[in-house]
């Protein structure tokens, strides 16, 4: 079982249930939740629609990852990109999520959520900000899984930053230039103190990570379904966890002699 994993009988009992190993699950999912608007226009309603839609998917996904122990979840909600969409569409995504933020509190108290944002919060909005910070609050002292929102985030973004807030570090004297190796750099990203996900989940059939996680992404593995975010329910992420069981994860070394090259 991972280090990162303390898993309760019950639900190591749970994912036996529904046929999955509890040995074998990721302790770090990432989701890139996409196909929202297009499922919307294939079913001739809003995009609107698609997104009230994608978050009842979000919330049901959350749910199955608590029931299964997983330890970290991070959900892409919205990229440092997305500005460029139309202003009503995107202020109808942050009144959702200003709503979402709120509906989910009860959820976050029940099932012991750790909950936190990444990416810049400028250009958010006052009442966005107020329930995240709220959230954040309620949850602080929680045990349970990590639930993290990637909003108004972008990964280049995050790694210049990150080398901005190390440059600081060195101009004052804090930090030798030679300190500087990879755990320096993962302190500084917006996910410290976070596992680097195991498992990647990109929904939609879109074969490009989208400038998500490309630091700790570095060895994850991907899984695409063609179906759309909205469409996103439990049997489709035990399949994701069930091919996610069934590789072999090398970090650049080679293959067991049970598995072959």
């Amino acid at each position: 079982m991972s280090r990162f994993r303390t898993m309760a009988p019950r639900m190591a009992d749970y994912a036996r249930q529904v046929g999955l190993d509890p040995d074998r699950l990721p302790d770090h999912v990432a989701i890139i939740m996409d196909g929202n608007g297009r499922w919307a226009q294939q079913q001739g309603r809003r995009r609107a629609d698609g997104h009230s839609r994608g978050a009842n998917s979000a919330r049901t996904t959350i749910e199955e990852c608590c029931r299964l122990g997983i330890s970290q979840l991070t959900l892409f909600c919205l990229s440092s990109e997305n500005w460029k969409r139309p202003k009503d569409e995107l202020d109808f995504l942050l009144s959702l999520l200003s709503q979402y933020l709120v509906s989910e509190r009860e959820m976050l108290a029940r099932e012991n959520i750790r909950f936190q944002v990444i990416g810049r919060r400028e250009g958010l909005g006052d009442q966005v900000l107020r329930e995240i910070r709220a959230n954040e609050e309620l949850t602080r002292d929680n045990t349970g899984m990590g639930l993290c929102l990637a909003i108004n985030y972008g990964a280049r973004r995050e790694i210049l930053d990150a080398c901005r807030r190390l440059a600081e570090q060195v101009a004052s004297g804090g930090l030798p230039i030679e300190a500087i190796d990879e755990s320096a750099m993962a302190s500084a990203l917006d996910t410290s103190g976070m596992p680097d996900p195991d498992l990647l989940i990109r929904t939609a059939g879109e074969m490009r990570v989208s400038n998500f996680l490309l630091w700790q992404i570095s060895y994850s593995e991907i899984w695409v379904t063609p179906r759309r975010w909205p469409d996103f329910d439990i049997p489709t992420l035990h399949q994701a966890f069930r091919d996610y069981a069934g590789r072999e994860r090398r970090f650049g070394g080679l293959a067991s002699p049970e598995t072959g090259p």
